[in-house]
C-alpha cells in the first residue's frame, strides 16, 4: 500500500508533533480508513517533509508525530510564469502543468487579446481554485514546495514584477531570430538561476504589447516554426528549461545520484 501524503498548511519547521484539521481528519480516517499507529508523509510545501505516525483522532483533529525528515530535491532554477488568462479551463490545466513541473510562481493578467476577463467579485474565488490544484499537484509530484499563484495583473504590471536578476522571456510566435533553445545555449548566460517566463493568450500578443516587454528588458523568442495551442506551449517552455538548467538537467541527475 502506497503510504499517504498529506500537506500541511502550518509549516512545519522542527515540531515534533503537528495538528490536522477536520479536512485531512475525514481523508485519513473515513477515505483512507487509517488507523492510530498508521505512517503518512507529510509536506508543508516550503521545503519540509517528514514521514510521521498517526497518534490519535479527535472529533476535529488527527494528531501526527514526525519521525524523520525526509530531504528535499534542491531547487537548482527558480522559474516564475505569467500567464495571460485563456479561456475556459485551460487555466486550470495550465496550473496544474506548470505546478508539477516545478514551477515556483504563476502570475495571471490580463492581456489585450485575452477572451476571458474575470469579474472582480470572482477573482478571488478563481486564485483560490487554482491554489488548491497547485496544492494538489505538489501531493502528487512529490514536490515538497508548493507553487504560489498571484492575484490578477494587468500587462503592463504583469512586466515590473521580474526581479533584477531574472532572465525575462516573453515568447511570441511572429518571433523569427531567436528561440528559446539559442537563449539556454548562450554561454553568457550560462549561469541564469532565476527565469522569468510570459505566455500570451490564444490570440497571441499584440505587436503593441511585445514593443512595451522589450521597452521593459524583456526578450522576444520562439518555440520555433511549430505553433502550438498555450496549454501545450507552456508544458513545453517549463519542461525545455528545467531539461536544460533545472531538474531534468545532467547536472541535476549528478548531485541526485551522488556524484557532485
Amino acid at each position: 500500500m502506497t503510504i499517504p501524503r498529506i500537506y500541511s498548511p502550518e509549516a512545519l519547521g522542527d515540531r515534533k508533533i503537528c495538528e490536522l484539521g477536520a479536512d485531512n481528519l475525514k481523508y485519513l480516517k473515513q477515505v483512507m480508513r487509517l488507523k492510530q499507529g498508521d505512517r503518512i508523509k507529510i509536506f508543508d510545501g516550503v521545503g519540509k517533509e517528514f514521514e510521521a505516525v498517526i497518534k490519535s483522532y479527535s472529533a476535529k483533529n488527527v494528531l501526527i508525530e514526525l519521525i524523520k525528515l525526509i530531504p528535499a530535491m534542491n531547487k537548482e532554477i527558480s522559474i516564475t510564469l505569467a500567464q495571460a488568462i485563456p479561456k475556459a479551463k485551460k487555466m486550470d490545466a495550465i496550473v496544474k502543468t506548470a505546478a508539477e513541473l516545478g514551477t515556483d510562481r504563476i502570475l495571471p493578467f490580463d492581456s489585450a487579446r485575452s477572451v476571458v476577463r474575470i469579474a472582480e467579485e470572482k477573482t478571488s474565488l478563481k486564485i483560490a481554485r487554482w491554489q488548491k490544484i497547485a496544492m494538489e499537484a505538489a501531493r502528487s509530484s512529490h514536490s515538497s514546495y508548493i507553487t504560489q499563484v498571484s492575484e490578477v495583473f494587468s500587462f503592463s504590471d504583469m512586466l515590473t514584477l521580474a526581479s533584477k536578476d531574472a532572465l525575462k522571456l516573453i515568447f511570441w510566435e511572429e518571433e523569427c531570430q531567436k528561440t528559446v533553445k539559442d537563449v539556454l545555449h548562450d554561454k553568457r548566460l550560462f549561469d541564469t538561476k532565476d527565469f522569468f517566463v510570459v505566455v500570451g493568450p490564444e490570440g497571441g500578443f499584440s505587436k503593441n504589447e511585445i514593443a512595451k516587454a522589450k521597452a521593459s528588458g524583456l526578450m522576444s523568442v520562439s518555440l520555433g516554426r511549430q505553433i502550438l495551442k498555450v496549454e501545450t506551449a507552456v508544458a513545453a517552455i517549463i519542461s525545455i528549461i528545467q531539461y536544460e538548467k533545472g531538474i531534468f538537467s545532467k547536472k541535476s541527475q549528478e548531485v541526485k545520484n551522488g556524484f557532485l
